[in-house]
């Protein structure tokens, strides 16, 4: 950030005291207020109902707390001196507030959609007939997910409804850049962010169909050299009743796009919407929830959560200074930031693609993985620049607590090694008191089924998915999380693999045992040092693609002669294991690009039977056999280490039936004869 933009930062906090306070929810409009399950009570904080509307917000633009939003001032709406969006929400509460526990989990959704209720209680995502086992609800928590995406897609998507940007009345224009790697052949593909087979941030249209700086091209790999396609070999354009007609919305490529290969493309395009709003929405409805004594979720304390995406999005909501609110106070008192690795995103810049990650192959060289990474300042080798995530929270001193949890797959696929080491590589890197860092060994972006498979359509994978559950390590983190609230009761220490302990090593060094069957990767996602462009770091990006400069490096977790990794918090299935959970899935070769990596998928890899088994296949690995003298034992062995993670507080008292049969599932699968 150039020094420039810190030293007005710095005098508009010092000014901020004699602004004015204001209620930034202007108001909040209920489209339905429903019972849950007919009024059925839960437990100590008795019935609960669920409220669907939208809430209406204001922020002034002279404000020093909003100064770092791109284009405010531009925004066609500008009145007064304010700007006026909205926002659509989801709130599930106590009926009777007093009941609850007075804390509220702010679910930033993913691509507009949540889920975090389904992922604590089972049950339905919206209540309608299965509140699972409702263990959110008995324990008298408040839930309110919030849209804070301009572009999510979907009729039932959580939006933002943000103005967009004119210059002086002025249209104004830029370069936008999407990229794929298909699974399938097609004629035509749609602008926007695919991922998973479905758009997750619908971004823009084209604006000038015959610009001649719209490209595309194609590349076999993230770092492979691109080849421009012929402008005769493509167009603007659908297929529509069997016709070929044009469309700012889609490409067609004449001898249509292959799977395996990655196709990019750069198009003009024109009236960016102000989408750092989504910043200032998830601020100021905590903050109003706080203090508001009319708020429709009274709480006394608020926690920030997010997967993927959304982890991203809370590690930029902190790095760009949304954590004080109008009036300077503390917005979240609590961040749990999932899967991020080291990244943040295109949230808060003109022509803003929030939904843009960054996966083996596709949205590559994104401002998604960008220094700094770690939560206390560090220095940039390269550039001397230095910075830390929590700089602006730390100046107005509201750091609030805060954990960064990540799976085994995020050290391969989001370089998540950069928030605890030095961006030289060399050395393990202070943590803030404030923070935990959590590793989940084993795990996947997401929890794979049981009985594991494979993957289907864009995630088909050369091996079964992790089986792994989440569940259950999120349930103790909210616990842990708001005990360190609301009582200072401190959580398990950070867990995590480190340089001083060899648990953490280059890519070069990874020692996985030769497993018949079972090709290597070659590589790691990266972080790079990219440059978009001279106003890029102040949220406008004119070069794209960027330039892309030098890799920061590349650190995995070292493995055991099993293939498990060494560190990090290990449920029983990892450290009493019947089978290897493999930190990446190569891609399945009918769907292209065979050496290359699934997105968010580890690899599940079950012993075999017998030692004849093992050594009739060339498994290194032990078999079952040879490392349990029977069930009884493996599940001695199972309840032993189930309880060391209880009494650490890594797993929760309630659910340790629950692991236990899963530990008889894991079995009978896997080791009955």
């Amino acid at each position: 950030m150039p020094l420039r933009r810190n030293l007005v930062f710095l005098l508009l906090i010092l000014s901020c005291a004699a602004l004015p306070l204001r209620a930034r929810v202007l108001r909040v409009e209920i489209t339905t207020r429903t019972d849950v399950l007919a009024g059925q009570a839960f437990g100590n904080a008795g019935p609960y109902e669920r409220i669907v509307g939208k809430i209406y917000f204001s922020v002034a633009t002279g404000n020093p707390h909003n100064a770092r939003i791109v284009d405010l001032s531009n925004a066609v709406n500008l009145q007064n001196g304010e700007v006026e969006f909205s926002a659509d929400f989801i709130a599930v509460r106590p009926k009777n507030a007093q009941k609850g526990n007075g804390s509220l989990l702010l679910e930033v959704p993913n691509r507009g959609h949540g889920g975090i209720l389904r992922m604590f209680d089972g049950g339905d995502g919206d209540l309608a007939k299965d509140a699972g086992d409702s263990w959110f609800l008995r324990n008298g928590f408040t839930l309110v997910t919030l849209g804070w995406q301009w572009d999510a897609s979907g009729a039932d998507a959580l939006g933002l409804y943000a103005p967009i940007a004119k210059d002086h009345g002025r249209t104004i224009t830029g370069l936008l850049r999407g990229d794929l790697m298909l699974s399938r052949p097609m004629v035509e593909i749609p602008l926007g962010h695919l991922i998973i087979g479905n758009i997750g941030g619908t971004e823009y249209p084209v604006a000038a169909p015959e610009d001649p700086r719209n490209t595309l091209s194609v590349r076999a790999s993230r770092n492979a050299p691109r080849t421009i396609l012929p402008r005769s070999d493509w167009q603007f354009a659908q297929t529509v009743d069997g016709k070929l007609v044009p469309s700012n919305r889609h490409i067609h490529l004449n001898f249509g796009f292959q799977p395996g290969q990655i196709y990019e493309y750069v198009y003009v395009v024109a009236d960016p919407v102000v989408a750092g709003l989504g910043f200032a929405a998830v601020r100021d409805f905590a903050s109003y929830a706080k203090n508001a004594k009319d708020a429709v979720t009274p709480a006394s304390r608020v926690y920030g959560e997010g997967i993927s995406q959304n982890g991203r999005y809370l590690r930029d909501f902190l790095y760009e200074g949304f954590n004080a609110d109008e009036q300077g106070k503390m917005a979240l008192d609590g961040v749990l930031a999932h899967v991020a690795g080291a990244g943040r995103g295109s949230f808060n810049y003109r022509f803003a693609q929030p939904s843009r990650d960054a996966q083996p192959t596709s949205s590559v060289f994104f401002p998604t993985d960008i220094f700094p990474f770690t939560d206390l300042p560090e220095t940039d080798p390269v550039t001397g620049q230095t910075g830390g995530l929590l700089d602006r929270a730390a100046a107005e001193k509201v750091v609030p607590k805060i954990f960064f949890s990540n799976t085994s797959y995020e050290y391969w696929g989001r370089a998540a090694a950069l928030i605890h080491v030095t961006a030289d590589g060399k050395q393990d890197a202070p943590l803030s008191p404030n923070v935990r860092v959590y590793h989940f060994t084993g795990l996947q972006h997401f929890t794979g089924p049981f009985p594991p498979a494979r993957g289907a359509g864009d995630l088909l994978g050369q091996q079964p998915e992790s089986p792994l559950p989440v569940r259950y390590f999120w349930r103790a983190m909210l616990a842990n999380m708001d005990a360190w609230v609301r009582s200072g009761s401190a959580p398990p220490e950070s867990s995590y693999p480190k340089l001083s302990d060899g648990t953490l090593i280059p890519f070069k060094n990874y020692a996985l045992p030769t497993l018949p069957g079972v090709g290597n990767p070659n590589e790691a996602n990266e972080a790079f040092h990219l440059d978009f462009g001279p106003h890029w770091t102040d949220g406008i990006l004119s070069l794209e693609p960027p330039k892309v400069g030098e890799a920061f490096p590349v650190l995995v977790p070292q493995v055991d002669g099993d293939g498990n990794e060494r560190d990090g918090v290990r449920l029983p299935e990892i450290s009493v294991p019947l089978a290897s959970y493999i930190s990446w899935n190569l891609r399945d070769p009918s769907i292209g690009a065979a050496n290359q990596r699934v997105s968010f998928e580890a690899s599940f890899l079950p012993f075999r039977k017998t030692a004849a088994e093992r050594e009739e296949s060339g498994d290194p690995r032990k078999s079952i056999a040879e490392r349990y003298a029977g069930r009884e034992d493996y599940l001695a062995r199972f309840t032993k280490a189930l309880d060391e993670l209880v009494r650490q507080h890594w797993i929760l008292p309630e659910d340790r039936p629950a692991l236990l049969h899963h530990a008889e599932l894991d079995w009978s699968l896997l080791a009955a004869k």
